[in-house]
């Protein structure tokens, strides 16, 4: 049965309780006002709710016809139908080209009456899911939702923040791993282009000789294989952000093109003979010296100079140390969640480790860890530093001895050897090893793991 909330807008009293009564019946829960005073008043208190407003072409107070404008501009997601009387047909095709979902002649059928709403209806619920999905990707791509309060975080986030609003290019500078494109996506979230295209493009991830017609797209008949005219990925991002990772790939022909597209916001597509106009911000990132490239002839100094406009620094982990145990924590709880774990959290010691850690791989590395340790960790039990890579035990300045270190007498090292020397002793056989141990094969098989130790 239908569900929902409608609001009837008639001042006939007994014709708003005859269709709220038809409709009631239909499952909706129907809201009455008699003017349209009232019934913007209603709207108001109630906009969460209402998915359809029905609305009679002449009111009290105002025209419908004219009511319907307003109602678009302050109500997207909800859907008008106007209802007219047999001699204004025309303000019913009127109220069409307003924006108005359809209308009805008082005196159709109710079962005509309840064909109508409920596909307003269901249009205004669709409306409302894809509002509610682009708010969520808003929110996941958002500087609010960056998990750290490091001073470095912070620093660059303000900057970034400051030249999101304009439309000049950015040029991202930091390691692999560090959250470039992160950042990338939270530039152009806090942009005007916000509702435009984001289109994101790994020039490391194409051979030189694709990425050009990936990017510039192509005719039909251009090269062999051409069989369609293509649309390339600077036309994709027209009146939104193009977001070029890794440019310190681009070869030298084709930074050529891409700087006259920077120039003149035009390019030409290959086997064309006439420009494309075009209107993309561009934001870039590389974990190269771009600077030094260009001093070195391996880049373009023009090109690099007009990407510099505004270079930002993104921070690579082991400079926000602090930051580290709340996106472990973060990571954890993601990862547990879809393994479909408890995970309470970590021990001390991982903990040490973590923050001990130089991370060369940056978020990208820490995230990969948190993984593989939900993975290996038991439901309702905490992350053990045990469950860690060795390079956390081998890199100095961690002060961690590795679990088969023979000075560290510690139980986790002491039971690590041992379980070795067993393992040894029956020549890798598991089953036999579990028996002499006195732990379960399950356990056995966990404890091989945890320890990194193999038959």
């Amino acid at each position: 049965m239908p569900t929902g909330t409608l609001l009837i807008i008639d001042d006939e009293t007994r014709l708003r309780q005859l269709l709220s009564r038809v409709l009631e019946l239909e499952g909706y829960t129907v809201l009455q006002a008699p003017d349209a005073r009232r019934g913007l008043e209603m709207l108001q208190q109630h906009a969460d709710e209402v998915l359809v407003v029905l609305s009679d072409v002449r009111l009290p107070d105002a025209h419908g016809v004219e009511l319907i404008p307003k109602l678009r501009a302050k109500y997207p997601e909800v859907e008008i139908v106007l209802m007219t009387a047999f001699g204004t047909i025309p303000d019913g095709v009127q109220a069409m080209k307003q924006g108005a979902f359809d209308y009805l002649t008082k005196g159709d059928s109710d079962d005509q009456l309840v064909v109508i709403v409920e596909r307003a209806a269901d249009k205004a619920r669709l409306q409302r899911r894809v509002a509610e999905l682009e708010r969520r990707v808003n929110q996941q791509h958002s500087f609010e939702t960056m998990i750290g309060e490091s001073a470095a975080l912070r620093a660059s986030q303000h900057l970034a923040r400051q030249v999101a609003a304009t439309d000049s290019t950015v040029l991202l500078e930091g390691p692999t791993g560090s959250g470039k494109e992160l950042f990338a996506q939270a530039i152009h979230q806090a942009s005007p282009r916000r509702s435009k295209p984001f289109v994101a493009v790994n020039c490391s991830a194409f051979p030189k000789d694709l990425l050009e017609s990936e990017l510039f797209g192509y005719k039909k008949g251009a090269f062999t294989g051409a069989l369609t005219d293509k649309k390339g990925l600077l036309e994709e991002a027209h009146g939104g952000t193009l977001f070029l990772d890794e440019i310190g790939e681009l070869e030298l022909g084709v930074q050529a093109k891409f700087l006259r597209v920077l120039e003149t916001q035009t390019f030409t597509k290959l086997g064309a003979t006439t420009p494309t106009q075009i209107n993309v911000r561009l934001v870039a990132a590389t974990n190269r010296n771009l600077k030094l490239e260009a001093s070195e002839g391996r880049f373009r100094p023009d090109l690099y100079y007009r990407l510099s406009v505004f270079t930002l620094d993104i921070p690579p982990l082991k400079a926000r140390p602090t930051d580290v145990p709340v996106l472990a924590a973060h990571f954890l709880q993601y990862f547990a969640a879809r393994l479909k774990k408890r995970l309470p959290g970590l021990d001390a010691e991982c903990q040490r480790l973590l923050q001990a850690y130089s991370w060369p791989g940056n978020v990208r590395e820490l995230k990969n860890v948190l993984e593989r340790a939900a993975i290996l960790t038991p439901d309702n039990e905490l992350v053990g530093a045990g469950l860690l890579p060795t390079e956390f035990y081998t890199q100095p300045g961690t002060g961690a001895a590795a679990p088969d270190d023979p000075h560290d007498r510690s139980l986790r090292a002491v039971e690590a050897r041992h379980i070795r020397q067993v393992m040894a002793d029956v020549d890798g056989n598991k089953t036999e090893a579990a028996r002499q141990l006195g732990i379960g094969l399950t356990t056995l098989y966990r404890k091989l793991q945890e320890y990194g130790l193999s038959a």
